[in-house]
Order: structure tokens, then C-alpha cells, then sequence
């Protein structure tokens, strides 16, 4: 029973958007519009869309009642065009990386001839790095020794039980200061070399995959290495 309720109830729509068709004047060449509502259903035919249906789906049948052209709503239609900028966009970030890819293999192949002169590029950048954080090593001791100082000095002062001279909190507070900003740079160096190391081995990985050779691995020099 609701198979055939439902079957009726499709004949009935079908037969109302018909009637809503024939009853508007086909004269040869005259165009008829049915438009839609929110939901996508047929709610009138005519000769033009009424004002308060402009924004939504619509279809321009023949006099015959043969749909020659469909018009989404304006929603959809903003939803295509915003798909399309989206696409348009993505595809020129994807030319985008490519030209610079081409750049970057043509910059790659006229600057070495072999990978052996990419192991010796890194090393010596390597060298340069590992040459700075001993340099920074060297003066760490002395801010060390200068914190620790400050540190006894305050110390000192708190046993008595009277209040720490501002000045002397200053100076630790100082020394403290120059202790972490220390620290903070060797670690940066120490990150300057993982990012070398990681940086060649990608350039010697591609060099070799551009001239087709056998791959071949060269560990940095164990002294200019990252450590973990």
C-alpha cells in the first residue's frame, strides 16, 4: 500500500509540474522558466523568474517541455566559483614548486661534478660551526665560574638573615642572565650543524638521483658531527 501511495504521489508531481507547463503560453520561440525552491522542488513555470526566486535553481525548458539549460542557485553557483579559485590557486603553487625545483636541480648540477665535492662542501661548513661553539665553550667556563661566584656571594648574605643588597641580587641576577643566553647559543650551533648535515644529504640524495649513479654514503667527520 505505501509503494503505491508513493507511486501516485510521484505521478501527481510529475503531472503538476506538466500542467504548470502546458498552462503557460508556448508560442514558437518563447522561452519558459521553472524555478525551484531551497529543497531543489519545481514550484512554478513562467516566462521570467519572480523577483524572490532569482537566487535559486532554475531550468529553461523548450515548448516542447524538453530542459535546454539549468541554472543553480546563486549559493551553489558562489560555492563553484570559490572551488574553482581554490583549484586555480593550487595548481599555481604546484607550477610554483616545480619551476623552483628546476631551479634548484639546474643550480645543483652546475656546481658539482661529483658527490665526493658535496661531502667535502658540508664538511668544511661543518668545520666553520664546530669552530664557533668551541670558541663558545671556551668563554662558558669563565661565565660559569662568574655565576657560581654570584651564587656564594648571595649565599653568603641570606646565612646573615638580613635582607640581600639589591646590588648583589643584580649581579646574580645578571650572571644568571649570561649563563642561559650562553647556553642558548652553543644549542643553536649545535642545531646550525643537524641542519647542514640534513641539508647535503638531501642535495647529495638528489645529485645522485639526477645523474642516475649509484648511491654512496660519506659520514661527516666524527669531531664536526651533531651530537644528540
Amino acid at each position: 500500500m505505501r509503494e503505491y501511495l508513493t507511486s501516485v504521489s510521484l505521478i501527481a508531481g510529475a503531472v503538476a509540474i506538466v500542467t504548470m507547463i502546458i498552462t503557460v503560453p508556448a508560442a514558437q520561440g518563447q522561452k519558459i522558466i521553472c524555478w525551484k525552491d531551497k529543497a531543489g522542488k519545481v514550484i512554478g513555470c513562467g516566462d521570467r523568474v519572480p523577483p524572490e526566486y532569482q537566487d535559486n535553481e532554475s531550468k529553461r525548458l523548450d515548448s516542447r517541455g524538453i530542459t535546454r539549460e539549468n541554472n543553480v542557485s546563486a549559493e551553489e553557483a558562489a560555492r563553484i566559483r570559490e572551488e574553482e579559485k581554490k583549484q586555480a590557486a593550487q595548481k599555481a603553487e604546484e607550477e610554483h614548486r616545480r619551476a623552483e625545483q628546476r631551479r634548484q636541480d639546474t643550480a645543483l648540477l652546475n656546481t658539482y661534478v661529483a658527490p665526493k665535492e658535496i661531502d667535502a662542501r658540508r664538511d668544511r661548513e661543518l668545520q666553520v660551526v664546530e669552530l664557533q661553539i668551541q670558541q663558545l665553550k671556551a668563554a662558558q667556563k669563565s661565565t660559569d665560574d662568574a655565576y657560581a661566584a654570584q651564587q656564594k656571594r648571595y649565599a653568603t648574605f641570606e646565612k646573615t638573615g638580613k635582607p640581600v643588597p639589591d646590588r648583589v641580587q643584580d649581579d646574580l641576577k645578571r650572571a644568571t642572565e649570561e649563563k642561559e643566553t650562553l647556553q642558548a647559543r652553543i644549542a643553536d650551533k649545535e642545531k646550525d650543524k643537524a641542519r647542514i648535515t640534513d641539508s647535503y644529504a638531501q642535495q647529495k640524495a638528489r645529485f645522485i638521483e639526477l645523474k642516475g649513479l649509484r648511491s654512496t654514503t660519506t659520514t661527516p667527520d666524527p669531531k664536526t658531527a651533531p651530537r644528540n
